[in-house]
């Protein structure tokens, strides 16, 4: 069963809601998708500011930058209220499970609202800063899965019939403890033999923990997805990538 989260969270003074809901921003992104779904965006924002695409022959990408503090930008310029399963080197952004966009726990963005998701949700109140790292640093290899590296993925589907907010009981939404002890396990595990895991190319690590509320919505949804979008990301020139771990301190 699909989990809608509603981030509380104030950007610019303004309230954000999300199915794990974030907040706003706009500029360095994916140029094919745009055309297609013009009411819906997907931005990787540094300081701020979009990443601009860059093109080379057979391929688009945004170029990730060692070691910085990324957030990935939603828009929703439709009159519909939505639900987006965002993944991140194929782990969903709110619960790291590798499932369907259909099964996957999404985030709500309002009709013509702007949502910025700047990490890992880790409980209904902390996440985890998304980074650029290696393939070897990455949360992925904490978690011993196979990931879909460099590449961040938002499926939206249209909200149908009417919804009536839940919020969960406060008893229940005390950290379950992931937020202080992200699984670690090694870029041996089982799961990863046969995979090899490199220095030199782009993927997200799992950093500083912040303060990032939310509650769960119930949503009737179109099972069609509205829009599915991609940013792929990587470094420019990765044989200039120095060896070692660029996590931003807690």
């Amino acid at each position: 069963m699909s989990r809608f989260l509603c981030i509380l969270s104030a950007a610019l003074l303004l309230l954000t809601l999300v199915m794990t809901v974030p907040a706003q921003d706009s500029d360095r992104v994916i140029t094919q998708k745009r055309l297609p779904y013009p009411r819906f965006e997907l931005e990787v924002l540094v300081d701020g500011r979009p990443l601009t695409e860059c093109d080379k022959p057979g391929r688009a990408y945004v170029e990730a930058i060692r070691g910085a503090e990324y957030e990935v930008r939603l828009r929703n310029s439709s009159a519909d209220r939505v639900a987006v399963a965002l993944s991140v080197d194929g782990l969903n952004t709110i619960d790291a499970l590798q499932t369907s966009a259909w099964n996957a726990s999404k985030w709500v963005i309002e009709p013509y609202q702007t949502i910025t998701i700047s990490g890992w949700q880790m409980s209904s109140e902390r996440a985890r800063r998304f980074y650029f790292t290696t393939e070897r640093d990455s949360y992925v290899a904490k978690l011993g899965q196979r990931g879909d590296f460099g590449v961040i993925s938002a499926v939206f589907f249209r909200e149908r019939g009417r919804v009536v907010p839940v919020t969960r009981n406060r008893s229940s939404d005390k950290d379950d403890g992931r937020e202080n002890q992200p699984s670690t396990g090694s870029a041996a595990s089982p799961k990863m033999r046969g995979e090899v895991l490199r220095e030199d190319r782009a993927a997200t690590g799992i950093g500083r923990s912040v303060r990032n509320d939310v509650r769960e919505i119930d949503m009737d949804l179109d099972p069609r997805p509205a829009a599915e979008l991609k940013v792929r990301y990587e470094y420019s020139h990765p044989e200039e990538y120095s060896r070692g771990r660029f996590c931003p301190e807690p």
